[in-house]
């Protein structure tokens, strides 16, 4: 079973895995700085729904998720 807490980690190991290759991508031309900006906040969004969705699932979690720092952008 899938639960929406792996969904979560999923998707902040997903959100890392994008601020660190669309830098590139926008320096080589294959992607806009508009574009980067768009697609890191939705994938941010996805992990604030399935943070509040994990937390729903196990009360206990919330705390340690909402404290937790998870991304941070490598600029």
């Amino acid at each position: 079973m899938v639960t929406n807490a792996d969904k979560l980690h999923c998707a902040e190991r997903e959100l890392a895995f994008r601020f660190r290759v669309y830098d590139r991508l926008v320096v080589r031309g294959k992607m806009t700085k508009a574009e980067q900006e768009r697609e890191l906040l939705l994938m941010s969004a996805i992990v604030e729904d399935y943070r509040a969705l994990a937390s729903a699932d196990e009360p206990e979690f919330a705390m340690f998720i909402e404290t937790r720092r998870t991304v941070e952008p490598h600029r």
